[in-house]
């Protein structure tokens, strides 16, 4: 159902959900085209340390979780369409940056810009659905745009190593300019503003604090924020760490195109599903029994991985299986987070977007810096996460998992 009063679009729902996911993907892009070109990284700019250069996937996360407070209030003032636009060409400066870096401290300070500016997009997809649509139908457009995005780290990887066989991995971050300068160009031309005029807010700094304000202590708000925070510290383990598992643990640098894909498609075999599933079953119990199911597999993987030992298909089966779960929870997390905060869409947005990236790329980060020769660290880590997601949810909810209506949980 559309919210009401919602803005005129002249976008169908299909271009809505494309254009998008295409500007959430730059960002999927933007760091799993890295991990091929991060060996070449290391050689061009002396880094010898493989732990060390999980720094150019982590200060681009950092990056992207530092200003998303800056972006929301500004969209709620002035506008989503100008405040996106401006975000954009600022991605395109800082990527350009990137690929001139002659210093691997120049290079991380510019990742670092590089996410800041794209955070834009987190903020202003999630506002932008919100301020079209709501409930169930919100969770379906969130889940069909977060399948799309979810395809590209199908891709990246492939396209990141076809883009070495060209040309150095600074071609790759010119590619990624181009990327935005085009999305940029694509939202001008066709993107309407979606702000509700009723809910255009002032810069006044009591106003923005009130809003940050409920964003915090509603508890659905900040129970699914943090619950998204658990799942994304998992998935940022994951990227932080996959290179490393493939080419040392199991020796085969390779394989990392298609390992990568193979453990992509169930995420975005999920996100399509969930897209159907949540009219069904309503968002929170598909989110609740998705949790469950993460919890429950990555467990399984982790013994199995400590206890009996697998080998690289093994892993990236159980992996891939594991993984698909995620498709059922930051999506859904996403829309509950977001199911009461319609008048201060933008706000709200930044407040969980800031909460749930920069939490998450620390709790991925020192995952990721247990790595030790094996998988194990990043397999237990990642049930610890799903762990702690659910022990949020059981919180938030006072222990009342799975219930079909959705709206019981603001009562």
């Amino acid at each position: 159902m559309h919210a009401p009063n919602a803005p005129a679009t002249r976008l169908g729902p299909r271009e809505i959900i494309v254009l998008l996911a295409g500007l959430m993907a730059l960002n999927s892009f933007a760091i799993d085209a890295m991990l091929p070109a991060l060996p070449d990284i290391g050689r061009d700019l002396g880094i010898s340390e493989e732990n060390r250069r999980q720094l150019v996937i982590v200060a681009y996360m950092f990056g992207f979780g530092s200003t998303q407070l800056i972006w929301g209030p500004l969209a709620d003032r002035f506008g989503r369409k100008p405040i996106l636009l401006s975000g954009m060409a600022l991605y395109v400066a800082f990527a350009l940056l990137c690929g001139m870096a002659t210093s691997f401290e120049l290079l991380v300070a510019a990742r670092f810009a590089m996410g800041a500016s794209s955070a834009v997009t987190r903020v202003l997809v999630t506002a932008m659905v919100r301020d079209l649509f709501e409930g169930e139908e919100m969770a379906r457009i969130m889940s069909l745009t977060f399948m799309v995005f979810m395809l590209m780290p199908m891709i990246a990887p492939t396209l990141g190593q076809g883009i070495l066989l060209i040309g150095t991995w600074r071609l790759i971050f010119a590619f990624l300019a181009g990327w935005a300068f085009v999305a940029g160009l694509w939202a001008m031309w066709r993107l309407p503003e979606t702000l509700h005029p009723e809910y255009r807010r002032s810069l006044d700094i009591r106003e923005i604090g009130k809003a940050v304000r409920r964003a915090l202590t509603d508890r659905l708000s900040l129970g699914y924020t943090l619950a998204m925070t658990a799942t994304f510290g998992a998935l940022v383990a994951y990227i932080a760490t996959i290179q490393q598992i493939i080419g040392e643990t199991f020796g085969r640098p390779d394989a990392i195109g298609w390992t990568f894909a193979a453990i992509a498609v169930p995420m975005a075999i999920g996100s399509f599903t969930n897209a159907s599933i949540v009219r069904r079953f309503g968002v929170r119990a598909v989110s609740h029994w998705g949790t469950v199911a993460f919890l429950s597999l990555a467990l399984i993987h982790a013994g199995v991985a400590t206890f009996i030992g697998e080998s690289l298909i093994a892993f990236v089966v159980m992996q891939a299986l594991t993984n698909g779960m995620l498709a059922f929870t930051s999506a859904n997390f996403s829309t509950l987070a977001m199911s009461r905060m319609a008048d201060v869409a933008g706000t709200a947005s930044s407040v969980q977007g800031v909460m749930g990236t920069v939490l998450g790329a620390l709790l991925g980060l020192v995952i990721g810096q247990a790595y030790d020769g094996s998988e194990r660290p990043f397999l237990w880590g990642m049930a610890a996460s799903a762990a702690l997601a659910l022990f949020i949810l059981l919180v938030v909810e006072r222990g009342r998992l799975f219930a079909r209506p959705d709206r019981a949980a603001s009562a």
